[in-house]
């Protein structure tokens, strides 16, 4: 090779490096070079709002380079591995109680991220494509196992006009740990006092009667697949899956959609002081508008502690969340926004 040729190459080395050395110039070992910020967060809770987190995580990682890897393992899969630590943060439809709170020495901060509906879904071919309706005390009779079938007088008073055959009720319920039951059984607690005294509510309770499914995705194919079967999804299963879904009688008096107009209507009548822990509940609550069986979903975090990159990269997506883009992706899978007081509350929070 010709000393010209070499001296050549050895520019065009030392200019590669040096933009390599510029480009890594700031940032902290195992950082993405898109973000400068650590290239994966691990996950894992509730399905309730997997949908939105699946499209939120692939949206931002596309966005910063930054993975977010999610275990869709159900409420109470996600606030014990959480508890346990061996995640970054958790998931739940449930927020965590006083005494687990006190098993991490407090140290958790609840991050609404959207709502939700939880829905009663059926299969029955022979109502044909009418909506039925429930009340509360109605629905929680069905899941006590005192009201079997499909024709009893109690369901065919709420739904004048429908051919309801006499056919056996299947129900339908979760098998884990799950924040869509704790939503589902804290609304027939409100409701219903039988219901509150002998099953209560809790992410796991103890079922009179039904079927076991895991996670939203069990308890959906479980009724899709069983000829005069019901159970409770949130909406979104219900919907991609092309199954139908009751409307409630809310507080007021008044039959209700699920939908985001009733689900956001329900959240409206929810007060939040600055230094709110956000474990709240919007279920059964008032309004003419508002859907019954209506909740947050929350992410869990670590107020302290921890890899302090990782606590960076959560915080910074958290923001990203509260942004109108991302807000808007979750109405497009029929979560309901966050309100803007919330949305004002999160940001003083994480600045």
């Amino acid at each position: 090779m010709s000393s010209r040729r070499l001296s050549c190459s050895l520019l065009l080395i030392l200019v590669m490096l040096a933009a390599c050395s510029s480009d890594d110039r700031g940032r902290q070992p195992g950082e993405s070079r898109a973000t400068g910020s650590s290239a994966a967060l691990t996950g894992a809770g509730a399905t309730f709002p997997n949908p939105i987190y699946t499209k939120w995580f692939d949206a931002y990682h596309q966005e910063t380079g930054v993975r977010i890897n999610y275990q869709s393992i159900g409420s109470g899969g996600g606030i014990r591995q959480f508890t346990e630590g061996t995640v970054d943060f958790g998931a739940s439809d449930a927020p965590m109680t006083d005494e687990q709170v006190a098993a991490v020495k407090g140290n958790v901060v609840h991050v609404p991220t959207v709502l939700g509906a939880v829905v009663a879904t059926y299969n029955l071919p022979a109502a044909g494509n009418a909506a039925l309706r429930f009340d509360g005390p109605t629905l929680a009779d069905i899941f006590l196992g005192r009201i079997t079938r499909w024709s009893d007088r109690r369901i065919a008073a709420l739904n004048p006009g429908v051919k309801l055959p006499a056919q056996d009720i299947i129900v339908v319920h979760r098998s884990d740990g799950s924040g869509t039951t704790f939503i589902f059984t804290d609304y027939l607690s409100k409701i219903s006092p039988e219901w509150k005294e002998k099953v209560g509510k809790a992410t796991s309770v103890k079922w009179p009667i039904g079927l076991g499914g895991k996670g939203n995705e069990g308890v959906t194919q479980q009724v899709k697949q069983t000829d005069g079967a019901i159970g409770y999804v949130e909406l979104i299963y219900a919907i991609s899956n092309g199954l139908p879904y009751a409307w409630l009688k809310n507080a007021e008096g008044a039959f209700v959609e699920p939908s985001l107009k009733s689900v956001s209507a329900a959240a409206a009548g929810a007060r939040l002081d600055p230094s709110t822990d956000f474990r709240v509940s919007i279920t059964n609550p008032s309004g003419k508008d508002s859907y019954p069986a209506s909740s947050f979903t929350w992410l869990l975090l670590r107020k302290e502690g921890g890899d302090s990159v990782k606590v960076r990269l959560l915080r910074n997506f958290i923001r990203w969340m509260l942004q109108p883009p991302a807000q808007r992706m979750a109405a497009e899978l029929h979560y309901a926004p966050l309100p803007v007081p919330v949305i004002e509350v999160l940001q003083k929070q994480f600045p």
